[in-house]
């Protein structure tokens, strides 16, 4: 991948969750996760399977299907596998790779190792994961 650390952490801003964190808290998360390839066609979550990856598009794009209807489509700098990571509970959505694919990948182990280390992530990843439960929250009462 080209993009190196300083375009990882570029992504890494980007991502909700940790919009609040400092540049030394993501310069710890960038040398966390991994890199990995991906072929257009393959598929990288599966809709009702346990999660334990989050994943960084650094280059390409995925189609986000759930109940074999297509509900999004992703690019560079998006994002998916949040919400698996943080409770270990089943994939909403099967996601592949529409074209050959770079992406950043944090797993569990990764992510454990990260809130062990650094307690103020998980503070700003709690307050923003409340912040996105709000919304939802605001959205369905109107």
């Amino acid at each position: 991948m080209a993009r190196g650390k300083d375009g990882k952490i570029r992504l890494l801003r980007g991502v909700g969750l940790l919009s609040a964190c400092t540049d030394k808290e993501l310069v710890k998360i960038a040398r966390l996760m991994t890199e990995q390839r991906a072929d257009a066609g393959e598929v990288l979550v599966r809709e009702g399977r346990p999660g334990r990856e989050f994943f960084l598009i650094a280059e390409g794009s995925v189609k986000v299907s759930s109940g074999g209807r297509r509900r999004a489509t992703l690019g560079a700098g998006e994002f998916f596998g949040e919400m698996s990571l943080i409770d270990a509970g089943p994939r909403t959505a099967t996601v592949t790779a529409e074209t050959p694919m770079d992406l950043y990948v944090l797993d569990a182990r990764e992510f454990a190792t990260l809130l062990e280390e650094s307690p103020t992530v998980m503070r700003k990843i709690l307050r923003a994961l409340a912040g996105r439960l709000r919304a939802a929250e605001k959205d369905h009462s109107h």
